[in-house]
């Protein structure tokens, strides 16, 4: 079997799996994910608790369904976010041209300039910590580059003779970008956007991690990783299973996401 089948497979099944525990996450936990019992806190895995509970006593597999839930949803919505007006950005800019291109891209160089995880904590310092901020904060500091990679697709179908035809017909100018030129970056936005989900999933634990993601006691695999820090020699399963759960779905988007690269990319169709 070639890489590439494997990466499609492998990483299908985990992100398949994540999703499925995400669903799960959103019709049916086997307990209150926030439901406090102090008589039964840091069981050990068994068969009352599969994988044990926390400090608090709650159980952790439906807090890990949940925390899965949270992340499918601010990775879908960033990622929807910086693809939508990072490809509106990106085709008004690569087709006009002039003084719009130069404005568009002075704002995305401006937002370049800083790392995403520094601009979305300055961003979440100023919205304040919760999933819709995480969401808008993640978005603004992902969308440059969905604008850059769409602007430069766009320089290059501008010249190319339909879209000379469409103008000669006589076609309004938004009619010939969103019928002609936006549906010809669809493949590199594909790519970027498959590549991108990771990417947030990351950033947004990472954030949780640092206190500045979606508030206790809401569970998300960051904050599930933060709090498990003092009990990690009593109970190492606290933080034992949610980098699991970060590692492995970071695995197969990555996996999935090469397949899509080479699906989508004609330069990698012959290798």
């Amino acid at each position: 079997m070639s890489i590439g089948k494997t990466n499609k497979y492998l990483g299908g099944l985990l992100v398949a799996f994540f999703l499925l525990a995400a669903f799960f996450g959103w019709v049916y936990t086997p307990f209150d994910p926030l439901a406090i019992n102090l008589r039964a806190k840091l069981e050990a895995p068994g068969s009352g608790h599969l994988l044990g509970t926390d400090e608090y006593g709650r159980d952790v597999i439906s807090r890990l369904l949940t925390a899965a839930r949270t992340s499918v949803s601010i990775s879908l919505l960033t990622v929807s976010f910086a693809v939508i007006f990072g490809t509106l950005l990106g085709s008004v800019s690569g087709y006009a041209r002039g003084w719009v291109d130069r404005l568009v891209m002075l704002f995305t160089d401006t937002l370049l300039a800083f790392p995403s995880i520094l601009l979305a904590l300055a961003l979440l310092s100023i919205l304040g910590a919760n999933m819709y901020g995480v969401v808008l904060a993640l978005g603004l500091a992902y969308m440059p580059t969905v604008t850059r990679v769409v602007r430069g697709a766009v320089m290059s179908l501008r010249e190319q003779q339909f879209i000379e035809a469409s103008r000669l017909m006589g076609h309004p100018v938004h009619y010939t970008l969103w019928a002609h030129v936006v549906p010809n970056c669809l493949a590199p936005v594909i790519v970027i956007a498959t590549s991108m989900f990771g990417s947030v999933l990351l950033t947004e634990s990472a954030l949780s991690f640092l206190g500045l993601g979606v508030p206790p006691p809401a569970p998300t695999w960051g904050n599930m990783l933060a709090g498990a820090r003092p009990y990690m020699a009593q109970a190492p399963w606290l933080g034992i299973f949610p980098g699991l759960c970060i590692a492995l779905t970071l695995l197969g988007i990555n996996l999935f996401g090469d397949y899509v690269r080479d699906r989508f990319d004609p330069r990698m169709r012959g290798l």
